[in-house]
Protein backbone atom coordinates (compact mmCIF):
# COMPACT_ATOMS: atom_id res chain seq x y z
CA UNK A 1 0.00 0.00 0.00
CA UNK A 2 1.29 3.42 -0.91
CA UNK A 3 1.08 5.85 2.02
CA UNK A 4 -0.37 9.27 1.23
CA UNK A 5 -0.33 10.62 4.79
CA UNK A 6 1.31 9.88 8.13
CA UNK A 7 0.00 10.90 11.55
CA UNK A 8 2.41 11.06 14.47
CA UNK A 9 1.90 11.17 18.19
CA UNK A 10 3.93 13.84 20.01
CA UNK A 11 5.32 12.74 23.39
CA UNK A 12 7.30 9.52 23.25
CA UNK A 13 7.07 9.38 19.46
CA UNK A 14 8.55 12.53 17.92
CA UNK A 15 9.72 14.22 21.13
CA UNK A 16 10.71 13.19 24.63
CA UNK A 17 10.32 15.29 27.79
CA UNK A 18 13.44 15.95 29.86
CA UNK A 19 14.18 13.61 32.81
CA UNK A 20 12.32 14.35 36.04
CA UNK A 21 15.59 15.35 37.70
CA UNK A 22 16.32 17.95 34.99
CA UNK A 23 12.72 19.20 35.15
CA UNK A 24 12.88 19.68 38.90
CA UNK A 25 16.37 21.19 38.84
CA UNK A 26 15.42 23.75 36.19
CA UNK A 27 12.48 24.95 38.27
CA UNK A 28 14.38 25.09 41.55
CA UNK A 29 17.16 27.07 39.90
CA UNK A 30 14.71 29.45 38.23
CA UNK A 31 12.98 30.03 41.58
CA UNK A 32 16.29 30.49 43.39
CA UNK A 33 15.57 27.63 45.79
CA UNK A 34 18.49 25.59 47.09
CA UNK A 35 17.88 22.17 48.64
CA UNK A 36 20.11 19.46 50.03
CA UNK A 37 21.01 16.69 47.59
CA UNK A 38 19.20 14.08 49.67
CA UNK A 39 16.05 16.21 49.65
CA UNK A 40 16.36 16.80 45.91
CA UNK A 41 16.61 13.08 45.24
CA UNK A 42 13.59 12.43 47.46
CA UNK A 43 11.50 15.08 45.71
CA UNK A 44 12.45 13.72 42.27
CA UNK A 45 11.67 10.15 43.26
CA UNK A 46 8.29 11.02 44.74
CA UNK A 47 7.31 13.25 41.80
CA UNK A 48 8.17 10.35 39.50
CA UNK A 49 6.08 7.92 41.53
CA UNK A 50 3.17 10.39 41.52
CA UNK A 51 3.29 10.76 37.73
CA UNK A 52 3.47 14.52 38.21
CA UNK A 53 5.44 15.30 35.05
CA UNK A 54 3.31 15.51 31.89
CA UNK A 55 4.90 13.29 29.28
CA UNK A 56 6.94 11.57 31.98
CA UNK A 57 6.52 8.31 33.90
CA UNK A 58 2.99 7.22 34.69
CA UNK A 59 1.83 7.32 38.31
CA UNK A 60 2.23 4.23 40.44
CA UNK A 61 -1.24 4.96 41.77
CA UNK A 62 -3.81 7.70 41.17
CA UNK A 63 -5.30 9.02 44.44
CA UNK A 64 -9.10 8.58 44.59
CA UNK A 65 -9.56 12.35 44.87
CA UNK A 66 -7.83 12.77 41.49
CA UNK A 67 -9.35 9.79 39.70
CA UNK A 68 -12.07 11.67 37.82
CA UNK A 69 -9.95 14.55 36.60
CA UNK A 70 -7.06 12.20 35.81
CA UNK A 71 -9.27 10.11 33.53
CA UNK A 72 -10.22 13.25 31.58
CA UNK A 73 -6.89 15.04 31.85
CA UNK A 74 -6.29 15.51 28.13
CA UNK A 75 -9.80 16.69 27.27
CA UNK A 76 -9.22 20.34 28.21
CA UNK A 77 -6.52 22.75 29.33
CA UNK A 78 -8.27 23.04 32.70
CA UNK A 79 -8.39 19.32 33.47
CA UNK A 80 -4.82 18.84 32.27
CA UNK A 81 -3.46 21.46 34.66
CA UNK A 82 -5.65 20.22 37.52
CA UNK A 83 -4.57 16.63 37.03
CA UNK A 84 -0.83 17.23 36.91
CA UNK A 85 -0.58 19.96 39.52
CA UNK A 86 -2.81 17.78 41.69
CA UNK A 87 -0.42 14.88 41.25
CA UNK A 88 2.55 17.10 42.09
CA UNK A 89 0.81 18.32 45.25
CA UNK A 90 0.91 14.77 46.59
CA UNK A 91 4.60 15.52 47.17
CA UNK A 92 5.51 18.07 49.89
CA UNK A 93 7.85 20.62 48.29
CA UNK A 94 9.66 23.53 49.98
CA UNK A 95 7.60 26.27 48.30
CA UNK A 96 3.92 26.11 47.21
CA UNK A 97 4.79 28.13 44.09
CA UNK A 98 6.78 25.16 42.78
CA UNK A 99 3.69 23.18 41.76
CA UNK A 100 2.57 25.69 39.15
CA UNK A 101 6.18 26.41 38.18
CA UNK A 102 6.74 22.73 37.43
CA UNK A 103 3.65 22.65 35.26
CA UNK A 104 4.75 25.76 33.37
CA UNK A 105 8.23 24.29 32.85
CA UNK A 106 6.93 21.26 31.00
CA UNK A 107 5.41 23.54 28.33
CA UNK A 108 8.75 25.23 27.68
CA UNK A 109 10.27 24.07 24.36
CA UNK A 110 13.59 23.72 26.21
CA UNK A 111 12.05 20.86 28.21
CA UNK A 112 11.59 18.77 25.05
CA UNK A 113 14.07 17.08 22.76
CA UNK A 114 13.23 15.54 19.39
CA UNK A 115 14.29 11.96 18.81
CA UNK A 116 17.50 11.79 16.75
CA UNK A 117 15.78 10.65 13.56
CA UNK A 118 12.62 12.77 13.83
CA UNK A 119 13.75 15.58 11.53
CA UNK A 120 15.17 13.16 8.94
CA UNK A 121 11.98 11.10 8.82
CA UNK A 122 9.66 14.11 8.64
CA UNK A 123 11.81 15.75 5.96
CA UNK A 124 11.93 12.58 3.90
CA UNK A 125 8.15 12.21 3.99
CA UNK A 126 7.58 15.84 3.11
CA UNK A 127 10.04 15.72 0.22
CA UNK A 128 8.08 12.73 -1.11
CA UNK A 129 4.88 14.77 -1.09
CA UNK A 130 3.45 12.87 1.87
CA UNK A 131 1.05 14.76 4.13
CA UNK A 132 2.02 14.91 7.81
CA UNK A 133 -0.16 15.42 10.85
CA UNK A 134 0.36 15.37 14.60
CA UNK A 135 -2.38 13.85 16.77
CA UNK A 136 -1.74 14.27 20.48
CA UNK A 137 -3.44 13.76 23.81
CA UNK A 138 -2.39 17.01 25.44
CA UNK A 139 -3.72 19.98 27.39
CA UNK A 140 -1.72 22.82 25.82
CA UNK A 141 -0.51 24.13 22.47
CA UNK A 142 2.55 22.16 21.43
CA UNK A 143 3.11 24.09 18.20
CA UNK A 144 5.77 26.33 19.81
CA UNK A 145 7.81 23.22 20.62
CA UNK A 146 7.86 22.24 16.95
CA UNK A 147 8.72 25.80 15.92
CA UNK A 148 11.55 26.07 18.45
CA UNK A 149 13.12 22.87 17.16
CA UNK A 150 12.66 23.72 13.47
CA UNK A 151 10.06 21.02 12.76
CA UNK A 152 6.88 23.07 12.41
CA UNK A 153 7.44 23.64 8.69
CA UNK A 154 7.31 19.88 8.18
CA UNK A 155 3.83 19.43 9.72
CA UNK A 156 0.65 20.11 7.75
CA UNK A 157 -1.88 19.90 10.57
CA UNK A 158 -2.18 19.42 14.32
CA UNK A 159 -5.11 17.72 16.03
CA UNK A 160 -4.80 18.23 19.77
CA UNK A 161 -7.18 16.56 22.20
CA UNK A 162 -7.83 19.61 24.37
CA UNK A 163 -8.92 21.62 21.31
CA UNK A 164 -11.56 19.01 20.46
CA UNK A 165 -12.73 18.01 23.94
CA UNK A 166 -12.00 14.31 23.47
CA UNK A 167 -8.99 12.04 23.98
CA UNK A 168 -7.40 9.26 22.01
CA UNK A 169 -8.44 6.54 21.35
CA UNK A 170 -11.63 8.41 20.37
CA UNK A 171 -11.91 7.95 16.59
CA UNK A 172 -12.96 11.59 16.17
CA UNK A 173 -9.38 12.81 16.50
CA UNK A 174 -8.00 10.45 13.86
CA UNK A 175 -10.92 11.02 11.50
CA UNK A 176 -10.50 14.78 11.86
CA UNK A 177 -6.78 14.54 11.11
CA UNK A 178 -7.35 12.47 7.97
CA UNK A 179 -10.00 14.93 6.79
CA UNK A 180 -7.65 17.87 7.34
CA UNK A 181 -4.94 16.09 5.35
CA UNK A 182 -7.45 15.35 2.60
CA UNK A 183 -6.89 11.59 2.56
CA UNK A 184 -8.96 8.50 3.11
CA UNK A 185 -7.90 6.84 6.40
CA UNK A 186 -7.03 3.71 4.45
CA UNK A 187 -4.17 5.68 2.87
CA UNK A 188 -2.87 7.00 6.20
CA UNK A 189 -0.56 5.46 8.81
CA UNK A 190 -0.68 6.44 12.49
CA UNK A 191 2.63 6.22 14.37
CA UNK A 192 2.59 6.30 18.16
CA UNK A 193 3.97 4.79 21.34
CA UNK A 194 0.75 4.07 23.25
CA UNK A 195 -0.74 0.68 22.40
CA UNK A 196 -4.14 1.77 23.71
CA UNK A 197 -4.52 5.45 22.79
CA UNK A 198 -2.85 5.38 19.38
CA UNK A 199 -4.45 2.08 18.40
CA UNK A 200 -7.73 4.01 18.14
CA UNK A 201 -6.70 5.05 14.63
CA UNK A 202 -7.45 1.52 13.45
CA UNK A 203 -11.14 2.15 14.14
CA UNK A 204 -11.29 4.65 11.27
CA UNK A 205 -9.25 2.46 8.92
CA UNK A 206 -5.69 3.68 9.43
CA UNK A 207 -2.76 1.34 9.63
CA UNK A 208 -1.08 1.74 13.03
CA UNK A 209 2.63 1.39 13.75
CA UNK A 210 4.36 1.67 17.11
CA UNK A 211 7.66 2.89 18.50
CA UNK A 212 8.96 2.38 22.01
CA UNK A 213 8.69 5.25 24.52
CA UNK A 214 12.37 5.33 25.45
CA UNK A 215 14.87 8.03 26.39
CA UNK A 216 16.27 9.86 23.37
CA UNK A 217 19.72 8.31 23.81
CA UNK A 218 18.26 4.80 23.70
CA UNK A 219 16.17 5.20 20.55
CA UNK A 220 18.33 6.65 17.77
CA UNK A 221 16.42 5.13 14.84
CA UNK A 222 13.00 4.04 16.08
CA UNK A 223 11.15 6.15 13.52
CA UNK A 224 13.43 5.52 10.56
CA UNK A 225 13.33 1.76 11.18
CA UNK A 226 9.61 1.77 10.32
CA UNK A 227 10.53 2.27 6.67
CA UNK A 228 7.76 4.79 6.01
CA UNK A 229 9.63 6.71 3.32
CA UNK A 230 9.98 3.59 1.21
CA UNK A 231 6.19 3.34 0.99
CA UNK A 232 5.55 6.95 -0.03
CA UNK A 233 6.08 9.31 -2.91
CA UNK A 234 5.48 7.01 -5.86
CA UNK A 235 4.40 9.27 -8.65
CA UNK A 236 4.29 12.34 -6.40
CA UNK A 237 6.06 15.57 -7.13
CA UNK A 238 8.23 16.83 -4.26
CA UNK A 239 6.45 19.39 -2.13
CA UNK A 240 7.95 22.83 -1.74
CA UNK A 241 9.24 23.45 1.77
Amino acid sequence: MRIKGVLFDFSGTLFRIEPVTSWLRAVLDAQGIAVEQADFERYARRLTEAGAQPGGPRPLEVPPALAEVWALRDSSAKTHREAFTGAARQVPLPDPALYDALYERHMDPAAWQPYPDAAEVLRGLRDNGTSIGVVSNIGWDLRPVFRAHGLDELVDTYVLSYEHGVQKPDPLLFRTACTLLGHDPADVVMVGDDRDADAGAAAVGCEVRFVDHLPVSRRPDGLSSLGLAARTGEGSAPRAS
